[in-house]
């Protein structure tokens, strides 16, 4: 018998490791989301920046998020900004609503941490994930970043 409970993130530890490590998007995705390796390495090297979680429903790792925390956009004191670094969804997990509760527990975050405007981007292209944030909300913002489209959640 399956139970259904309501999906949290959990903290990386040695013991859901190699669950999050598992984690993979369909193959027509790869192009717009890194592995869940290359983000917690970049995890590792920008401590207090990076905050990964792993998504969980009961005992299964459906997804990996990984949100940046008050970042100098233009590396010049001009912007300081936090959001979605990353979003991988396991292949066989999509369409289930855990993107949709990565975005609202990452904002819910932010607006604990008293941040008022959740930024993203994202490849442009076909199979990208474009019309799933302009549903939940974010608009763009005119700018690029390395090639990326840059939305914005607005949290107030």
């Amino acid at each position: 018998m399956t139970t259904t409970t309501a999906p949290r993130l959990e903290e990386i530890t040695a013991g859901n490791l190699k669950a999050a490590l598992g984690i993979r998007v369909r193959p027509d995705q790869e192009f717009a989301v890194e592995p869940v390796a290359d983000s917690l390495a970049e995890a590792y090297v920008h401590p207090g920046t990076a905050w990964p979680r792993l998504i969980m429903d009961g005992d299964r790792a459906v997804g990996f998020l990984m949100a940046f925390l008050d970042i100098d956009w233009h590396d010049d004191g001009s912007a300081i900004r936090s959001g979605l670094w990353r979003l991988n969804i396991a292949a066989e997990e999509q369409g289930k609503g855990y993107g949709r509760f990565a975005v609202r527990s990452v904002a819910e975050e932010l607006r604990r941490r008293g941040t008022k405007e959740l930024y993203v981007t994202w490849h442009p292209g076909d199979n990208g994930p474009e019309n799933f944030y302009l549903g939940l909300g974010f608009r763009k913002n005119g700018e690029l970043a390395e090639g990326e489209t840059v939305g914005v959640l607005n949290l107030n």
